[in-house]
This record gives C-alpha cells, sequence and structure tokens, in this order.
C-alpha cells in the first residue's frame, strides 16, 4: 500500500516524538511492503511564529490530500500566560478538527501488565481495564457563541448540540461496541442540562437498531467517581465534547503514564493520529520525552486502514520494549532510563 500522511510536528516535544513514530513506522513500511510519503507541515505556536496563524491554509491543503494526519502535540508558555493573546494554538487545533471533520475522538485507556504498579490507583482496581472514551470534538461549548458584556465583567460560552451531531458520534460508538463487549455507557448530566437531555433521548432511539448492546445512562460526575473505583466496568463510553476532555485525560493516568496513550481524531473521510499528552515545554530539546504514545498513535493509524497486523507489531514491540526496561525517566523507576531518541531506535531495529 503507498500511503500519503500528513505530518504535523508541532511544538515542544511534538518534534522530538513524531521523529520516532516515523522512523518506527518506516520499519513497519519495510517490513511489510508498504510506501510512506511524509508531507511535513506547520501547525501550533511553531506556525503563529513562522506565518501568523496556527493552522495556515497551506496546512489544511496539505491535511485534506493526504489519506491521514501524523499529529505531534501543540502549546507554548508564552501564549497560556497571556490571557490577552489574541491568537493561540489550541485555535489551530479546533480549526483543523472543525476543517478536516474530525468529529469524532477516540481514546482508548488500557493497562500494561508490567506497569500496573506504576499506576496511582491499586493494583486490583486497575487489572484488566480495556475501555475506549468516543467524545464529540466538533460541537458543544469548545464552539458555542462565547464573549462579555457588562463591559468586561460577565462572561459567557454557550453550549450546544443538534440532534445529527449527537446521531453521527453514538453511530461510531455502537458500531465500536458491537466489536468488543457490546457494552456502552452514554455519559450526560441531564438531570441540569437540556444539551445533555438532547443526547439522552437521542441514544435512547437508537437502541432498537442495535439490539445486541447493552446501554447505559450515567452522569458525568458519577463516571468521574467509578473510572478511580472500578475502571475495568466501562467497555465503551460516548460523551459531549467538554465531558471527553476532561474524563479521559483523568482515565489517561490509569495506565502508569500519559505518554503511554494513543487517540484518534475520525471524520468522514480522514483519520488524525496524536498522543494523548501535551507539548510538555519542560522537557524540550532535552531527549527525555516518552515517544511510545505517539508510535502507538502510528499503530492506530496502521489499523484504521485495515492493516492489523501492522498495528500488531507495532504494539508487539512496545510490550517488548516495557518488559525489558527500555523506557524514558517517567517509567524507568530508579533504573536505567533511556533517551527519547534511543527508545525509537530499539523500537525501529526490534520491529
Amino acid at each position: 500500500m503507498k500511503l500519503n500522511i500528513a505530518l504535523l510536528a508541532g511544538d515542544g516535544i511534538g518534534p522530538e516524538v513524531i521523529e520516532q513514530a516515523v522512523k518506527v513506522s518506516d520499519a513497519v513500511a519495510k517490513k511489510f511492503g508498504h510506501e510512506i510519503n511524509w508531507k511535513p507541515a506547520l501547525t501550533g505556536a511553531a506556525a503563529i511564529d513562522a506565518v501568523g496563524e496556527p493552522y495556515p491554509d497551506e496546512t489544511h491543503e496539505i491535511c485534506k490530500n493526504s489519506d491521514a494526519v501524523l499529529f505531534g502535540a501543540i502549546g507554548h508558555p508564552k501564549f497560556d500566560n497571556d490571557p490577552s493573546a489574541k491568537v493561540r494554538p489550541e485555535q489551530g487545533l479546533l480549526k483543523m478538527r472543525k476543517a478536516l471533520g474530525l468529529f469524532a475522538n477516540v481514546r482508548p485507556t488500557f493497562t500494561f501488565p508490567s506497569l500496573l504498579d506504576k499506576s496511582p490507583l491499586k493494583k486490583e482496581r486497575i487489572e484488566g481495564t480495556d475501555l475506549v472514551f468516543l467524545r464529540e470534538l466538533t460541537g458543544g461549548i469548545y464552539f458555542g457563541e462565547k464573549g462579555r458584556r457588562d463591559e468586561g465583567e460577565t462572561a459567557y460560552d454557550n453550549c450546544v448540540y443538534t440532534r445529527a451531531e449527537v446521531q453521527r458520534l453514538a453511530k461510531k460508538g455502537f458500531e465500536l461496541a458491537m466489536t468488543r463487549s457490546k457494552k456502552l455507557c452514554c455519559v450526560d448530566k441531564a438531570n441540569v442540562l437540556e444539551t445533555s437531555r438532547l443526547w439522552r433521548e437521542t441514544v435512547q432511539a437508537m437502541e432498537k437498531d442495535y439490539p445486541e448492546v447493552e446501554v447505559s445512562y450515567e452522569f458525568v460526575d458519577a463516571v468521574a467517581m467509578r473510572l478511580v473505583q472500578w475502571p475495568n466496568s466501562y467497555d465503551v463510553l460516548i460523551t459531549e465534547n467538554l465531558f471527553g476532555d476532561i474524563l479521559t485525560d483523568e482515565a489517561s493516568v490509569i495506565s502508569g503514564s500519559m505518554g503511554l496513550m494513543p487517540s484518534a481524531s475520525l471524520g468522514s473521510d480522514i483519520g488524525l493520529f496524536e498522543p494523548i499528552h501535551g507539548s510538555y515545554p519542560q522537557a524540550t530539546g532535552k531527549n527525555i520525552a516518552n515517544p511510545m504514545a505517539t508510535v502507538l498513535s502510528a499503530a492506530m493509524m496502521f489499523e484504521n486502514f485495515g492493516l492489523q497486523e501492522e498495528g500488531k507489531a507495532i504494539r508487539s514491540v512496545v510490550n517488548e520494549a516495557l518488559n525489558k526496561g527500555v523506557v524514558t525517566e517517567d517509567l524507568a523507576d530508579g533504573g536505567k532510563a533511556y533517551g527519547t531518541k534511543e527508545v525509537g531506535d530499539w523500537l525501529a531495529a526490534n520491529i
């Protein structure tokens, strides 16, 4: 297979971890007889510094004409610490999701047998955890009308959803549940929010089309609690944009490191694959960032193309590295810590 992949390294540690994912992907392509044409493009703070906007038209053209997007991370302290900044790296991410129609964020959370003791939660609570969040990405409070009134003394952010937006996300959730344990949880706040009531009634109306799927409905605060009590009671969870943003970060620590969790953002035509961690500016250029989440995001990319064996090869080599202690300082636990590039080289060499 010949693949054209847009490569958006972004900011902070983004370029460093992306470099390792490219190494591993190229090794997989060589092993299985594929050809990857990487198409680098600017986004985030790097794009603002270069051309004044976080998601330039040129970058969009590259992305929409590619088969997939492999993405690093965006963000920079100079924007985080300036509430008055008119242009921000995160605006580019929102614009990209909207422009590419990436309405479903897929975030798996799973545990690694060799790392169970590194989780902040007790081993007996997390063992066997294997859940997936589907977060709606292009609606809700992040995209609703927002502003100030009363001479800046009052701020507002409107949360708006259409039934069609809920249906297309829920459809992916039902379909994913059918390939797994046939359990689906709709996360909302229907006792308070009108948008949540729309979510719940829409998903309830879809149940008849998926009679084999067992559907539950839980309030977001209850799910936040249960994620740290009994995470392995969940399988597939669907939710709106803000709730999903918060809950997926909470779930990410179950594995023991945010540096291990991949994600995908999917639409009708193209997929974007990225680690869930941020740009981690404090580690930039120090060769200490964990590249495994980005490498596992590449595995999700291959699997999204139907190349299951290629994805499995990446997952296997990551597990082998974890078992042998070929890890960066966040997982070294007092033992030898490998550099970002060393881990990438080891993974690529052992594919």
